[in-house]
């Protein structure tokens, strides 16, 4: 999905810059036609950039964590969830008592939530 040499790491860059500006957490697509919002998209290709680059993008989710907004960090630990389940059990539940907010679209259902609760229910998964 990424490119070759420092190509690839100017696409996972700016796919994780997408993620720490996220306002909108949506792991597929969205509305009655289903688009895939862009960052869904930016969500996909980090994901992907963790089979070929599993030590890169860890150092990148950590930075989405520290610097991202509530919806980037919702993404981060989920994608934590694949590489290192113990950090991502740690992240969920140091945000549970978030109070940030950020849209949700599940197919065409929209809302709002805090991070805190969508930590408690990943916690309680």
């Amino acid at each position: 999905m990424f490119g070759n040499g420092k190509k690839w790491e100017r696409e996972l860059g700016a796919a994780v810059d997408e993620l720490v500006a996220a306002d909108t957490l949506a792991f597929g697509g969205v509305g009655f036609a289903g688009t895939l919002l862009p960052v869904t998209e930016a969500y996909e290709r980090v994901s992907a950039a963790l089979d070929d680059h599993p030590e890169e993008v860890r150092r990148q989710l950590d930075r989405v964590l520290a610097d991202g907004t509530p919806a980037g960090r919702a993404y981060a630990a989920t994608l934590l969830e694949r590489v290192d389940p113990a950090a991502a059990r740690a992240a969920w539940t140091s945000l549970r008592d978030d109070p940030g907010e950020f849209t949700t679209f599940v197919g065409c259902v929209i809302d709002r939530e805090t991070l805190g609760t969508y930590a408690s229910r990943r916690l309680a998964a």
